[in-house]
């Protein structure tokens, strides 16, 4: 018994702790007649041997605790509650015949002096571990003992044993050693290379790009970075980043689904949303419903993807309806705050889209509908006498003559070279692409010479080329074609509002009054290509071209009238709320007296000069909630297709004849929302954290 006592109490004290407790233990028994082997079965002698062995234990200078116990049943020491915290813990296991020691770490500190071992702190300060700055090997806390010290240093460096102070501290400031440990991978690293994983994912998703060239080549490009950026032991370190291709397309569903999650939020708590949607077949012959959303959030009105999903079966209005439809009840977003829905005219004409809306406008009764006006715009400008349509129709099938057949473009290239032309090719026409019709005509014009040469005589089009009057008419055709693409342009683009379009076809308006009265003075000023090849050929306009022109101009005038009526706008107010004398007919007396003191205060009115029409609005909705509201109402409908047409682009260059099985929902989710994904909170969703999952 006093041998087991012994060998227990050598885990737990210092010699002379031991020898203490051996000699008054021994006395114990002697003086009491007990023989030692009985102190573990005598039930009645538990209590004076746990009180004899807490005096024993609290005359020795180790604070620690002290409880003698047994498995069935637990003597609580006859000493006071400070003096239990202070005294060693002793377990008595009377069925095991086993005393235990247990004990709390004790915590060593850093000392200046360690350095001379070569030696210095790491992690906590309070309870640091030893480093050592040869080998950069680190000890646990209790390590921190000189005797320690010196033995790794005489075991491990011992050509190092007799240097100075001095000589560490130079090696521990050496910038080779100002380097942070690399950390190793333990769950925190798995979190950041899960983090990680997630933004190249995220990257790649707006790139468009195949899901391989993350492990293809990111990851590879990245190792030999860190490698020559700082050494191999960091490269290693992005091996934890995982790139496969199923990876990437977990986590850009995983970035999706929280866009997603984030833009119902929005839609929820918003006041009011209109919708703009389009319907498309992609390279699989899918077609594909691309449906935007408009509302406000904050102090801005925010525009983005609501939903992109693939018609199984036929694409008519109901089923463009129903799917909209689930999604709504899916999310449980209200039809009551849809306030208006803009569709494709054209596409509306054939029932499909106009059955959809008809639908939405249904179970939305507050809901209106408005057609793209980008595309009234292309149909008012595709009316024109029949003189230059025919010489419209003539510089296509010229263009078509050489760029449908590959080995005259190529022919064509080398003869330009050899002219020493500014181009040396021509632009391709087709109705789809009827924005780039004035480049076409302007490149047609600009090649001539070039084409004249090349041309076979054959070519029944071949004389147009020599024809001053063809030639006249082709440029005002690609003049007139180059400033109407300009206005299109102008008004494309994210938050145009129905304002901003209809002053750009006032503009326009006035423009085509001018320009038709410039020509009928024989002022060709406005029309530079024409100009500049008048001046070339030092001729005059014939005064049936000039006829030609003017009656062009204005019955383009008049079509764009009849596209764009000139109404009496109840909604100006809006525009520019500080233009206001009399109260608006759409207002009732509560909203007009806010709009007074709306105009009256001098800060708004500084800030309406700083901020686009949308924001100015929108900041102003804790303000002055009711008229503010009652703008951003007015300012939310979509006024053309923009958004529609930029999607399917980036559709067209996601999904390609390459990758016909990808599903590009999720890449459409994040290239064509304005909403970041929350990382964190979807890392923080994982219940593993494992970089591959």
């Amino acid at each position: 018994m006093i041998a087991r006592l012994l060998c227990i109490l050598s885990y737990n004290f210092n010699t002379y702790e031991i020898l203490n407790v051996y000699s008054k233990l021994t006395m114990f028994c002697t003086t009491n007649s007990l023989p030692t082997d009985l102190l573990l079965k005598e039930g009645s002698l538990k209590q004076e041997v746990e009180s004899f062995c807490y005096q024993i234990v609290s005359e020795s200078n180790d604070q620690k605790v002290g409880i003698l116990q047994s498995e069935d049943e637990q003597l609580q020491p006859s000493v006071s509650k400070k003096s239990e915290s202070e005294l060693p813990r002793v377990k008595f296991m009377s069925n095991s015949n086993k005393i235990t020691f247990s004990k709390k770490p004790k915590r060593r500190k850093y000392d200046e002096s360690y350095l001379s071992f070569g030696f210095t702190y790491f992690g906590n300060r309070d309870a640091p571990h030893a480093q050592c700055v040869l080998c950069k090997k680190i000890l646990s806390n209790s390590s921190l003992a000189p005797s320690k010290l010196r033995r790794h240093l005489e075991t491990k460096h011992a050509a190092y044993k007799d240097k100075d102070i001095s000589f560490f501290k130079q090696h521990l400031d050496s910038p080779e050693n100002s380097k942070p440990a690399a950390p190793k991978i333990v769950n925190t690293d798995n979190e950041s290379a899960t983090e990680a994983s997630y933004n190249v994912s995220y990257h790649i998703a707006l790139s468009g790009e195949a899901h391989t060239i993350g492990e293809l080549l990111i990851k590879p490009c990245a190792k030999d970075v860190v490698m020559r950026m700082f050494d191999e032991q960091y490269s290693k370190k992005i091996d934890a980043v995982q790139l496969s291709n199923s990876t990437v397309a977990r986590r850009i569903k995983d970035l999706a689904a929280d866009i997603e999650e984030e833009l119902v939020c929005r839609l929820k708590i918003c006041d009011g949303f209109s919708l703009q949607l389009d319907e498309s077949a992609d390279v699989s012959g899918l077609a594909v419903l691309l449906v935007f959303v408009r509302y406000r959030f904050n102090r801005s009105i925010e525009e983005d993807l609501l939903l992109c999903e693939s018609l199984q079966s036929n694409a008519t209005g109901a089923e463009i309806f129903n799917c909209i439809n689930s999604f709504m009840q899916k999310h449980e977003i209200e039809w009551e705050k849809c306030i208006d829905v803009c569709s494709d005219a054209s596409r509306a004409m054939d029932g499909k889209i106009a059955e959809a809306v008809t639908l939405i406008k249904y179970v939305a009764p507050e809901s209106t509908s408005s057609h793209c006006l980008l595309y009234r715009h292309a149909l008012a400008v595709k009316i024109m006498p029949t003189s230059l349509k025919n010489v419209l129709d003539q510089a296509v099938q010229i263009i078509n003559y050489i760029k449908a057949r590959p080995h005259q473009s190529r022919l064509l290239k080398i003869l330009c070279e050899e002219m020493g032309a500014q181009h040396t090719a021509l632009l391709l026409n087709t109705e789809v692409r009827w924005l780039s019709r004035g480049k076409v005509l302007v490149r047609l014009l600009e090649l001539r010479r070039e084409l004249l040469v090349f041309m076979d005589s054959a070519f029944r089009l071949s004389d147009c080329l020599t024809n001053s009057s063809w030639l006249l008419r082709l440029a005002y055709l690609a003049d007139i074609f180059t400033k109407l693409n300009e206005v299109n342009l102008s008004m494309q683009g994210k938050n145009v509002t129905v304002f901003t379009v209809f002053d750009k076809m006032s503009s326009l308006l006035r423009k085509l009054e001018f320009w038709a009265s410039s020509v009928e003075e024989e002022n060709f000023d406005c029309f530079p290509t024409l100009s500049d090849f008048l001046t070339e050929i030092n001729s005059t306009v014939d005064k049936d071209i000039c006829s030609a022109i003017v009656q062009h101009l204005r019955g383009l005038r008049s079509t764009l009238l009849k596209y764009f009526p000139v109404t009496n706008d109840s909604n100006a107010w809006v525009r520019n709320p500080f233009t206001v004398t009399v109260k608006p007919v759409s207002l009732i007396a509560r909203d007009y007296e806010s709009l007074i003191d709306l105009t009256s205060d001098s800060q708004v009115k500084q800030n309406f000069s700083e901020l686009s029409l949308n924001d100015f609005w929108s900041s102003l909705i804790q303000e002055y909630p009711s008229i503010a509201r009652r703008a951003v109402r007015v300012l939310l409908p979509f006024a053309t297709m923009h958004l529609c047409e930029t999607g399917f682009s980036y559709y067209a260059a996601t999904k390609t004849k390459y990758r016909k099985r990808l599903d590009a929902a999720p890449h459409m989710r994040i290239r064509l929302s304005n909403i970041t994904p929350n990382i964190k909170r979807i890392c923080d969703k994982k219940t593993q954290k494992h970089c591959s999952h």
